[in-house]
Formats: structure tokens, sequence, C-alpha cells
């Protein structure tokens, strides 16, 4: 192993026009300090049909978002990227460092589809690299698929469809072999018995964190993702986003939510809950043929018949996630944890089906 030292630079791997890259400079970053009277930035001086302060530009760079966050994973703000949902920051991952019809990256399927998507829009060359029979990462594979063009490797953890976390030794062993940077996706990492990779920055400067206000903190509609990473990669991903890529509305809901830690803790016990006891009353479905391990807040199962189960859901107004035409999730249902009563009527829905009560 070459191994990834601490004086990793980022810069060897940006594209050369991005290293070159005189950002867009907005009228709410060019001054320091108090103001009353803002005349700068072109905005409605006599404000939103909608009131509030909406007519008025955000913070571009989500300062007080960003303390805030920092003093609960415990990072450095400069180690903080905010986004426009996760999604924005994987697009950055390919605008920065993979010139387009050059580059390589590597993804572990059946995963999250959006790695595949950002890089076909980014003109990037995809090595897929599958995922074992029993979802684990192929370490051996993904280093020997790794090219002098490979700059990007996605694991998602715990992945999406599957929903196991892949082994923690495996990715460290892969982080410090690989001379590129390795995205790590924790989207579902609230729902997992297990630390986040957060931990090991400090001694891997080329793995990048990604996580997300969407799905523990039940804040999808509001679009807001996080990276965290090395200050020289969040330095990157700043100076090419768009400038004013978080709302007003959404950092002002973050806020607020960081009050009510404990609400959202509360919450994640009642989907583990309720996880376990659809787990369990799957496993006593006979059109199940096996309900695969999960860490995240959905279960992926497997059905005799798994678009014939589908149909007969969707007639019952319950819609579940067809994954029968993924690789390895042939037949595959992914179904989210709902509330108890959400819960209840899929269960029915499915005993229904066995007893012929249609």
């Amino acid at each position: 192993m070459s191994g990834v030292s601490q004086s990793f630079d980022p810069q060897r791997l940006v594209r050369a026009n991005i290293r070159r890259l005189k950002p867009y400079s907005s009228a709410r970053s060019e001054f320091s300090g108090r103001a009353e009277v803002f005349l700068d930035a072109n905005e409605n001086a006599f404000g939103s049909p909608a009131g509030g302060e909406y007519h008025r530009y955000p913070d571009p760079l989500q300062t007080e978002l960003k303390i805030r966050i920092a003093a609960m994973i415990g990072v450095s703000p400069s180690h903080i990227f905010v986004g426009n949902g996760s999604d924005e920051a994987i697009d950055l991952m390919f605008r920065i460092f993979c010139e387009p019809g050059v580059d390589e990256v590597i993804i572990c399927p059946p995963t999250y589809g959006m790695y595949k998507v950002s890089a076909e829009i980014n003109d990037t060359v995809v090595r897929e690299v599958n995922l074992t029979g029993d979802f684990k990462l192929n370490v051996s594979a993904i280093l020997e698929s790794i090219t002098p063009r490979t700059k990007l490797i996605f694991i998602c953890s715990p992945n999406n469809p599957t929903g196991n976390l892949m082994d923690r030794e495996s990715i460290l062993n892969i982080a410090r072999d690989f001379q590129g940077v390795i995205v790590i996706d924790e989207a579902y990492i609230h729902f997992a018995d297990h630390d986040s990779f957060v931990e090991e920055l400090d001694t891997l400067p080329n793995v990048v964190v990604l996580q997300t206000f969407s799905k523990a903190w039940g804040m999808a509609g509001l679009r807001v993702g996080l990276a965290i990473a090395d200050e020289q990669i969040i330095g990157l991903m700043n100076r090419v986003k768009a400038p004013y890529n978080v709302s007003a509305i959404a950092q002002r809901a973050v806020l607020e939510a960081l009050e009510k830690i404990e609400l959202v803790r509360e919450r994640i016990e009642q989907t583990l809950l309720e996880r376990r006891r659809m787990i369990k009353e799957l496993s006593m479905v006979k059109e199940v043929t096996e309900v695969y391990p999960t860490d995240a807040n959905f279960v992926l199962a497997k059905f005799i018949d798994a678009q014939a189960i589908y149909r007969h859901l969707i007639d019952r107004a319950i819609v579940v996630r067809d994954r029968s035409n993924v690789e390895l999730c042939e037949d595959c249902l992914r179904i989210t944890v709902g509330t108890q009563s959400e819960n209840d009527r899929l269960m029915e829905a499915l005993h229904d089906l066995e007893t012929g009560v249609l």
C-alpha cells in the first residue's frame, strides 16, 4: 500500500479550469461588519408579499448554521459545506475533480442512483464494481479497478437500496490506498448504531462525508445537505457552488430544528421500534422469501413476485419502491418505515393478499 498521508493535496486532482476559476463575488460576500441600510444587492427594498425578510438574499456561506452544526458534530465550521441537498455536493465533486470525457469514478451497485446520473451529466466514465451477493464491498475488485484517471470513489453506508452498513475496515482500506477522493454517503447514518466516518477525517484528508437533514431530521422538503471534509476540499466546493445555494427559509428552519434535537432522537427511536416490528411481521408473510438486515429507515424485502405485490399495494393506495429491476435486488421491494398506523395498513394489505381478500 502506498497510503494517503496527512499532506494529501486535493489541488493536484482538481480540473485545470477550476484551479483558474475566479469565483462569482456576491454582494453579501463583499462586506463585513455591521450594516443597517442595504443598498448593495438590488433587492426590492419594499419587501415581499409573503412578509418576513424574504426580500433579502440569504447568507451565501450559511455562517450561523455552520457554527451550530460544527458544535453538534465536533468539527470546525471550515470543514462543513451546506448545500441544496446532498445531491448538490455529489454534483460538485464531479465539477471540481473530473475532466469531462477523460476522468473516471467508481461506484458499487446496487447503490444510490444519483452517483451514476451525476457522472453521466458531467460526462465522466463510470466503472461499476458490484457488491457481493450479501451486499458487501468487493475491496480487491475496487482496488484493481482504480486507474490513473480514477478521481472519485462513491460508497453509500448505510447503503441505498440494500440498507446495510458497509464494513468499516473495508472502507478504511480503500481510503488509505486510494490517491483520489473517496465520498462516503451517510444519509442514513442516524438510524445505525455505529459512528460516523467524520471521526476519521483527521487522518484521512481524502475522505468526504455526506449527511443530510432529509432523513432522520425529517426535512426532505427543504433540501439541506452537508459535506464534511478537509477544509481545502470545502474551500473548493464554496468556490464552485451557486452564490445563494441554500434559501433563507431553509437556513432558518434548520436552525430552529437544531434546538429540538431531543425530539429528533425520540423520532429516531420510534422509527427503530417500528423497523423491528416491520422486519418481524414481513418475515411471517408467505409471499416474502427474505428480509435483509438494515441499518436505515427502510427495509429491503424479497418477494415471490415483487411486481404483483407492488401493484396490489398501489390498488390499496400504498406506495413502496419497486427495486426488482436493480441488479442483485431482483424481486425486491424497498419499504420505508412509516408511522405505526401506516405500517399497520401495509401489513393488513399484505395479509389480505394471502387470504384472498382483494
